[in-house]
């Protein structure tokens, strides 16, 4: 019998070590090093039962590799295949991660209910009843999804020469294990094992792998980093469990852009997609009240409308505060200081709150002149026409900085029905004849002077 190897491993970030030691190197995280065992037999744990003999690759010039399109499974999710980069490749390795409870597994079930292929969903967190009661209330269909409830990547695999499915979706790969490995599930360990053998399949197969993921309290996925560097695309699905709005982004992608997002809308049914973002992103009120101004921004290639609410009053205590949901903190007290500096607005002795409505996190700096339009208006209490919208960057001169596809934004105003959009007059602006009136501004000091007279 072999003898038993064992080695050290950092939980945090994956690192491994010959001897124990208080603090890791890489990650500077203490009290995170564990033994774990690593001697495993030497047996393979997917074999395709195939007599061919799989030919040895040999390099090739460029020119002469085929370079046609890579055929794509549609998953009749239109916010997924977006994503994705138009459906999920054949033999790829998908990793959805996200907060406990934000509907992860919600959202793979209710895919592998809809989708034409024949689909295997292993779960090693739910019984098989727990999963057909959420099934029962998300649709009625599911002609081609099997459920599986298994740990043992031996058994899975078992069923899968079975079954022999066309997707195979894992929930999740915290608690798989293998008996290759004689490690706790969820260990280091564990996951780089079970995680390489579903590669192997995958590739060797043509079969596509979702994994979910946990993720760790500041919110990257749980476990080594290799995991992120062995798959082929890792999705987050973020959102407050005490909104109903979901968004699913893509932080690695090698079959497309990690620039789009999804969005998504929880409802007692599952998840709903949201092709119109900006109806949930901007409040629909009869009156007009102040400190509201409405941003035009894109995520990806996607254009929308969101809301900025700013609250301005006299601070109660000795220090104001700044306070920002949804929006950089640092870049709230950069505009703040050029207002006071650059336009003559006395902010230093006041409270400000800034709030991005539906619960989304938003970098993109065109937001900017909405952002100074809001604080104004709640510092002059005089509130915005709801029908203008802004999309420029401020300096620190105070001078309105010019934005990337100015004229996508325009046509996104344009559509939803905005009559006035504020723009720096240095954009290089090519609609002709619009519905909507392009206001070209230049300084802080000629929006505050439009806006509030």
């Amino acid at each position: 019998m072999a003898k038993v190897k064992t080695s050290f491993f950092c939980q945090s970030c994956g690192s491994q070590y010959s001897k124990w030691q208080g603090q890791c190197n890489a990650c500077k995280e203490w009290n995170t090093i564990v033994e774990e065992i690593i001697q495993k037999e030497e047996k393979a744990a997917w074999k395709a039962e195939t007599s061919e003999v799989k030919k040895a690759s040999k390099p090739l010039l460029v020119k002469e590799i085929d370079s046609t399109q890579e055929i794509r499974m549609d998953t009749c999710d239109g916010e997924l295949n977006r994503v994705l980069g138009g459906g999920i490749v054949p033999g790829s390795l998908i990793l959805l991660g996200g907060e406990p409870g934000i509907g992860k597994s919600t959202l793979l079930l209710q895919i592998s209910l809809k989708l034409p292929y024949k689909t295997l969903y292993v779960s090693g967190e739910e019984s098989q009843k727990q999963i057909k009661m959420r099934a029962e209330r998300i649709t009625t269909n599911g002609d081609n999804c099997y459920i599986l409830t298994e740990t043992k990547t031996q058994n899975i695999f078992r069923q899968i020469q079975e079954i022999e499915p066309e997707i195979v979706i894992i929930d999740s790969i915290q608690t798989l294990h293998t008996d290759y490995i004689e490690s706790s599930p969820g260990s280091i360990s564990q996951i780089r094992e079970t995680t390489a053998e579903l590669i192997k399949f995958a590739k060797e197969t043509n079969v596509p792998v979702i994994l979910i993921g946990h993720i760790t309290k500041d919110g990257s996925i749980a476990g080594p980093k290799i995991l992120e560097h062995m798959v082929d695309t890792v999705l987050q699905f973020e959102g407050d469990r005490n909104h109903v709005y979901r968004i699913l982004r893509s932080l690695k992608n090698r079959f497309g852009s990690t620039a789009e997002l999804g969005i998504y809308e929880m409802q007692g049914s599952g998840l709903r997609e949201v092709s119109n973002p900006s109806e949930i992103l901007i409040s629909h009120k009869n009156e007009e009240l102040s400190g509201t101004a409405i941003a035009s921004t894109l995520e990806g290639m996607r254009p929308l409308m969101i809301e900025i609410q700013a609250l301005v009053s006299t601070a109660v205590y000795g220090t104001p505060q700044r306070s920002t949901t949804g929006y950089n903190a640092k870049r709230l007290n950069m505009i703040l200081a050029v207002l006071e500096k650059r336009a003559g607005f006395r902010l230093g002795a006041k409270d400000v709150f800034l709030n991005i409505t539906g619960g989304i996190s938003v970098d993109d700096p065109a937001i900017d002149l909405a952002v100074v339009a809001a604080i104004l208006s709640s510092n002059e209490d005089i509130p915005i026409n709801k029908d203008f919208c802004f999309a420029g960057e401020v300096g620190l001169s105070g001078e309105i900085r010019p934005v990337n596809r100015v004229d996508q934004r325009i046509q996104e105003a344009e559509k939803l029905g905005f009559s006035t959009i504020y723009v720096s007059k240095y954009n290089k602006i090519s609609l002709k004849n619009t519905g909507i009136k392009i206001q070209l501004v230049a300084k802080i000091e000629d929006v505050a002077s439009e806006l509030f007279g």
